[in-house]
């Protein structure tokens, strides 16, 4: 159960490294790179709630099964796709068949672990392999696209998924829930027209000519989402029970998750794209570059629970998004030529200090409920991590686009779709200047260095806006927790009065 939540989780950064390798070769749009980076994590996240009612309906060794199995089959596929608008939709299947397995992993360790230490030592074994697989994504990413290219970071999940689906009927008990009600199609439809929508408007706002599209996308998501927040509160068995917000603990903990998530999400793809192409590193020298930060997560990753055990969690939550904020703030310092050695100590200081806010939240979620909604709520956590990544790239993804295309210069005389492709991207400016003499280049080249950094520059203000925010969240709404080694107090008595 582990290995396959560690392998998921990888993929969700493993494409960073990859992104201007797949440029090269598919010649995707800018707004077609976003939905290929984060189309999996929004379907992912889209699909968690509905894949686990429907685990606990149909059996989750089942669902578990089924979804391994499907990975493996569209990793293959997708290695071999030459076609974006295909990329897309390979990547949109591998999101709701990474959602079918990643509920059920945390559902069959409260089924299969009765004894609460046991439980308590699986769970940390299981959102450990998230901090591990978040970090090691880079790093696998840059040694199998210099050892063979782009391709291999989607057939590398075929041996593991393969593995993982062969295993399950054999290792892994079954288990039902007698009592889960039938699963709401039409809820699972109203969530993702809540999100696509949202977040197609959110990408649009990044093209000068596509304000009414965007707002229209934007207007259409939050109608949906009202009606799908009515229907839950009417419904005796809701897909997603909003009623478990009434609990100042999970929406205070919820919160916190998806801003640390939101910061992190894009600044780490604005992140590998300097290495690679400012910066000019290899995928294997851009892989080892993130290897200290991440080596320094892991090990925050097993201090914090232990921290916790004597400290409230939400002040470690806090203490380390006002590091975070530090770190975002080194970032707004960086420039195009000579920023490489800032930023690298800038991401040291921010990337492992999102951890506490990762690892401590997910038990704060489960055990501040009744256990008979502990799949519920463990369901809220991990679509808040993927909603919250996939956010952040969406979001603070185009706030760089934008910045981009309003500050890149250009020399006159340029061929048209040289200057076309420049001002499209720094992928595309990269691409058209593979072709030029050097000296033609570096015109080109310089200037959409200098823009993709000033995009950097401002993401990094908003990173570090959203983690004060979420700092401030913590220390206020969470202070009430105490530390994890002392007597919990069960606010399920308490929800209504908190609400």
């Amino acid at each position: 159960m582990v290995l396959p939540s560690l392998l998921l989780f990888m993929m969700l950064t493993i494409l960073f490294l990859a992104i201007p390798h797949i440029a090269a070769d598919l010649r995707p749009s800018s707004t077609q790179m976003l939905w290929i980076v984060d189309i999996y994590g929004f379907l992912m996240a889209g699909f968690l709630v509905a894949m686990g009612t429907l685990g606990d309906r149909v059996g989750r060794r089942l669902v578990f099964t089924v979804g391994a199995a499907v990975f493996a089959v569209v990793s293959f596929v997708a290695a071999f796709t030459g076609d974006p608008g295909w990329m897309i939709f390979w990547r949109a299947i591998l999101g709701v068949a990474a959602a079918a397995v990643m509920p059920a992993t945390l559902g069959l360790i409260f089924s299969m672990f009765l004894n609460p230490k046991q439980r308590g030592i699986a769970i940390g074994a299981w959102a450990a392999s998230i901090s591990v697989g978040v970090a090691l994504g880079p790093l696998l990413s840059g040694v199998l696209i210099e050892v063979f290219n782009w391709r291999a970071t989607f057939l590398v999940a075929v041996p593991v998924m393969a593995l993982v689906a062969v295993g399950a009927p054999f290792l892994l008990p079954e288990h039902k829930d007698p009592g889960a009600g039938k699963l709401d199609l039409l809820s699972v439809g109203l969530l993702l027209a809540t999100l696509l929508p949202l977040i197609y408007g959110v990408k649009t706002l990044a093209k000068d000519d596509s304000g009414a599209v965007a707002l229209g996308g934007i207007v259409v998501g939050v109608a949906f989402g009202v009606w799908f927040v009515v229907r839950q509160l009417r419904s005796s068995a809701p897909l997603l029970d909003v009623r478990l917000f009434a609990n100042r603990t999970v929406s205070g903990a919820l919160s916190v998750y998806i801003l640390a998530a939101l910061a992190m999400g894009g600044i780490y793809l604005m992140f590998t794209q300097y290495l690679q192409l400012v910066a000019a590193l290899s995928p294997l020298r851009t892989g080892l570059a993130i290897l200290p930060a991440a080596l320094v997560l892991v090990g925050v990753s097993l201090f914090s629970p232990i921290l916790a055990r004597r400290v409230r969690p939400g002040y470690i939550i806090a203490g380390g998004l006002a590091v975070q904020v530090v770190g975002y703030l080194m970032l707004t310092q960086v420039n195009s030529t000579t920023g490489l050695p800032l930023l690298l100590a800038g991401f040291i200081v921010l990337y492992p200090a999102v951890n506490p806010a990762m690892a401590l939240t997910t038990g704060l979620i489960v055990g501040s409920v009744p256990p008979e909604k502990a799949g519920a709520a463990s369901g809220l956590s991990t679509t808040a991590n993927d909603l919250g990544l996939s956010l952040g790239v969406a979001l603070i993804g185009s706030v760089g686009v934008a910045a981009y295309r309003n500050d890149i210069v250009l020399p006159g005389g340029l061929p048209a779709g040289v200057a076309g492709a420049a001002r499209e991207s720094l992928d595309g400016a990269v691409s058209a200047a593979q072709g030029l003499p050097s000296e033609v280049a570096s015109t080109v080249l310089g200037p959409a260095r200098a823009a993709f950094t000033s995009g950097l520059n401002l993401a990094a203000v908003i990173a570090a806006v959203v983690a004060a925010v979420g700092a401030v969240v913590a220390a206020t709404r969470l202070r009430h927790v105490p530390p994890t080694g002392a007597p919990v107090q069960d606010e399920s008595q308490q929800s209504t009065v908190d609400a």
